[in-house]
C-alpha cells in the first residue's frame, strides 16, 4: 500500500528556533484547515463517489494530505527544538508546553484541539466536492 522513503520530499532545515512562529504553523497541522482535517475529509468522502476514478482520486489526495503531516510536524519540531524556558514563556507557548512540552499535538493557533467537526462528509458527491473546494480555499 505504501512505499515509504525515509526522507522528506522537501527537506526542512530550520536553524533558528521560533516558538511564536511554531504556534501559527501548528494550525496547519491540526487546525480547522489543517492537514489532519484535509486527509480525513478526502478519505471519508471517497466511499460515496459515483465512480472508481473519482473514488481513487479522493483516496490519492487523502493519502497525500497525510504525507503533509510529516513535513508540517518537522517544521514545528525544528522551530521548537532547544528552546529555553524563557523563550517558551515569552513566545506564548507556555500553555501548550505545560500539556505537551515540545511534542507535536494537533491544535489550532488559538489552542483549540483538532476534532472531527473540522470537516464534512455528507454522502452526496456534489455537496462533498463543494466542501472540498471551500476547504482548499478555492472560489466557487
Amino acid at each position: 500500500m505504501w512505499n515509504y522513503e525515509k526522507r522528506l520530499q522537501f527537506p526542512v532545515n530550520i536553524k533558528t528556533p521560533n516558538a511564536k512562529l511554531a504556534l501559527f504553523i501548528m494550525s496547519q497541522y491540526g487546525g480547522p484547515d489543517g492537514e489532519i482535517g484535509a486527509s480525513m475529509r478526502y478519505l471519508s468522502q471517497r466511499f460515496t463517489m459515483p465512480n472508481r476514478i473519482a473514488m481513487g482520486t479522493l483516496n490519492d489526495i487523502g493519502t497525500e494530505e497525510l504525507a503533509h503531516l510529516e513535513i508540517v510536524s518537522t517544521i514545528v519540531h525544528q522551530l521548537t527544538r532547544n528552546l529555553s524556558m524563557e523563550e517558551i514563556e515569552q513566545s506564548g507557548l507556555g500553555p501548550y508546553y505545560i500539556d505537551h512540552t515540545v511534542g507535536i499535538w494537533p491544535q489550532a493557533a488559538g489552542g483549540i484541539p483538532f476534532n472531527a467537526c473540522e470537516f464534512q462528509s455528507k454522502g452526496d458527491p456534489i455537496t462533498d466536492l463543494f466542501e472540498d473546494l471551500a476547504a482548499e480555499g478555492a472560489i466557487v
